[in-house]
Formats: C-alpha cells, sequence, structure tokens
C-alpha cells in the first residue's frame, strides 16, 4: 500500500527527538558581531538541535554520548578507537534549531519540529553543562544561543557525524499514532495511493 509509508512519514516529523551533528576539527572558533566568542584546537565541534519532546534524561544522554563516541585513531593506527576524552581533545559546543528543520514542502524550511525558545534554551544550557560536568570543564567551550554566529572550522578528516538521543522514541510514537487512527487512517484517501 502506497499510503501507509506516507502516514508513517507523516508521524516522523511530530516525534523528532535531540540531534547532534559532530565534526571531528583539528580548530573550531565561533564569533558573533565580529568578537571572538569561544575557540578551540583538537577536538569536536556539536551542533544541537531540541525537540518539543526532548527531556533532561535525552539531553543528559546525548552529552554523554557525544564524549564517548570513537572518532580517532589510536596510536597503533586502528581506526574509530578513541573519543574526545581518549585524545584529550577540546568540545565546542553550538546550538543549531535549524537541524530540525523540515523541507518536505515548497522551498521555505519548516521549523516546528524544534522546542519554542525558553524550552530549547533551558535544555541546552543543560546539556553544555553536563559536557562540562562528564569531562574537564575548561574543555568545553560554548557559542551563543540564539545569536547570530559565524562558526569556522577546518574539519580533519572530514568526520562528520549525525547522533540522536532515542530513535526507538520515534518508533513508539509512530506505532502509538498507527493503533489511534487504525484502519480509519485510509478513508478518504485517492484510490492511487491504496494501490
Amino acid at each position: 500500500m502506497k499510503g501507509f509509508p506516507l502516514l508513517i512519514l507523516h508521524g516522523v516529523k511530530a516525534a523528532l527527538t535531540l540531534i547532534a551533528i559532530l565534526q571531528r576539527v583539528a580548530s573550531a572558533s565561533v564569533t558573533v558581531d565580529k568578537q571572538l566568542v569561544s575557540s578551540i584546537g583538537r577536538g569536536v565541534l556539536v551542533f544541537a538541535a531540541v525537540a518539543p519532546d526532548d527531556t533532561r534524561k535525552e539531553v543528559e544522554s546525548m552529552a554523554a554520548k557525544v564524549l564517548k563516541l570513537k572518532m580517532w585513531p589510536d596510536e597503533a593506527g586502528g581506526t574509530w578507537k578513541q573519543s574526545v576524552q581518549d585524545i584529550k581533545g577540546e568540545v565546542l559546543c553550538v546550538s543549531q534549531f535549524t537541524l530540525l528543520a523540515s523541507t518536505k514542502k515548497g522551498s521555505k524550511p519548516d521549523f516546528h519540529g524544534a522546542a519554542g525558545g525558553d524550552q530549547a534554551k533551558e535544555l541546552y544550557y543543560h546539556f553544555f553543562s553536563k559536557v562540562q560536568e562528564l569531562y574537564e570543564p575548561e574543555k568545553v567551550k560554548n557559542g551563543v544561543f540564539q545569536a547570530f554566529m559565524e562558526v569556522g572550522l577546518v574539519n580533519d578528516g572530514p568526520v562528520t557525524l549525525e547522533i540522536e538521543t532515542n530513535p526507538a522514541k520515534v518508533q513508539e510514537k509512530i506505532q502509538g499514532r498507527m493503533e489511534r487512527v487504525g484502519k480509519n487512517a485510509f478513508e478518504g484517501l485517492p484510490a492511487s495511493l491504496l494501490e
């Protein structure tokens, strides 16, 4: 049935969770209003976005994952063996709600998948604080929440990874939505979608 996958895709948007893009960098920096705000050397640049259904639990899980993810080779040349903590690298966190944009319709991004200002700010700063708490605070830097930032980086590799806190949560919400709508989900749809 063509209609069933369409309904699943519709359900995913409402079930997005905290997402982060990690870039392994030789260096990175954030500038706001032509003033350098933060800079790091070798380490990881983290772009993070908070979704409406996120909680402190998901934020704390993401903070731990950022620090433990194996992104560097070891001394023997084995790939994907060391985390940012293992290499004693630095972390630069940058809030970026645009990661949760939907571009499915038209040419203008839709940002309804991102949490609102107060909730996003509280959870993002909790994420940043948790990364500091779980590592060495002086090695964890921050951008400026809701500021127009210029982010500079030298990608090492390049290595860019996307991580989510709880993909299973998305599947649970989709399943729940499908159970609630049941057979009525297909009523009124054009026959061409149900083939």
